[in-house]
């Protein structure tokens, strides 16, 4: 599925990045998450162009091979500013929409609160609002999913990370999408994580933020990227969650379109886990081709 696509080295916020590509017409800009690659979007992209649009997916910073950030900067805030500069670097218009998934998604909500001329609609796939982080962290059993949350912040995390070929990654996404075969996703995610400065790269987002409510900082590089995202976006956003995710329970985020701006909707993906653009491609293809079609 990946073989038609473009790849090639755009620079965008002072960074290097790795792309896939695809297609021409308005931007659509897809951002994946952790622990995965762009090629997550390897079943969207192609149908993202062939519905009109040029469908572009950035190896995050940190993940091979885009490079590593010097100023080793991995908040949220600086993956807004990578979205906004993506979108100049990419002649993004005002028609250009964002996908995100996982701290895609994250960084989807900043940039669209952030760079609100730049994007015309949102799609954000397993990760609510911002919001619903108070009636998520208060959940003791949704705590006990988010023990990667707090080993990822700890000493340890490096060398756990590393062992046994990364096979911490293959229980992830066995504990999040119990029904889906992630060989060829793993694959990728290691290629992007084989050195011990890009694992470092992965595990500098969780040392950065704070889990929890509010967990955006307003002060350093990225400080009004992480203002922004304080206000959910002002856009008609669609919203994905699968109904077997395994790391964030669908219960707890039920009323997720309640945070959204007006216009927005919530759909649930049936049979899917916490990868549902992987597990059901073509019930996610068709939700976010009529989104960002309408």
């Amino acid at each position: 599925m990946t073989g038609r696509l473009s790849v090639r080295t755009v620079t965008a916020n002072r960074l290097r990045f790795g792309v896939l590509e695809l297609g021409s017409g308005p931007l659509a800009l897809c951002l994946h998450g952790f622990p995965d690659s762009a090629r997550t979007w390897r079943y969207l992209l192609p149908a993202l162009a062939e519905g009109g649009f040029h469908a572009v997916a950035p190896f995050m910073r940190g993940y091979a091979p885009t490079e590593i950030p010097t100023d080793g900067c991995f908040g949220v805030g600086a993956l807004v500013a990578d979205a906004v500069g993506l979108h100049e670097a990419l002649d993004g218009d005002d028609r250009a929409v964002v996908i995100g998934h996982d701290w895609g998604a994250e960084a989807a909500y900043g940039a669209a609160a952030f760079a609100v001329n730049r994007w015309r609609r949102v799609v954000t796939l397993a990760i609510p609002p911002l919001a619903l982080d108070a009636e998520i962290f208060a959940d003791y059993d949704q705590l006990k999913r988010f023990f990667y949350l707090f080993l990822l912040k700890s000493p340890v995390a490096e060398s756990v990370l590393a062992a046994e070929n990364m096979g911490f990654l293959d229980r992830l996404w066995q504990d999040w999408s119990p029904a889906y075969d992630a060989r060829d996703d793993l694959r990728n995610v290691k290629q992007c994580l084989g050195s011990e400065a890009n694992r470092a790269a992965a595990i500098g987002y969780y040392r950065t933020e704070e889990p929890g409510l509010n967990h955006f900082r307003t002060d350093g590089m990225y400080a009004a990227e992480e203002a922004a995202l304080a206000n959910a976006p002002p856009q008609p956003t669609l919203y994905l969650h699968g109904d077997r995710d395994g790391c964030i329970d669908l219960a707890l985020v039920a009323d997720a379109e309640r945070h959204l701006a007006p216009g927005s909707r919530m759909e649930v993906i049936a049979s899917a886990g916490h990868f549902p653009h992987l597990e059901q491609p073509a019930a996610v293809n068709d939700q976010i081709l009529a989104w960002i079609s309408a």
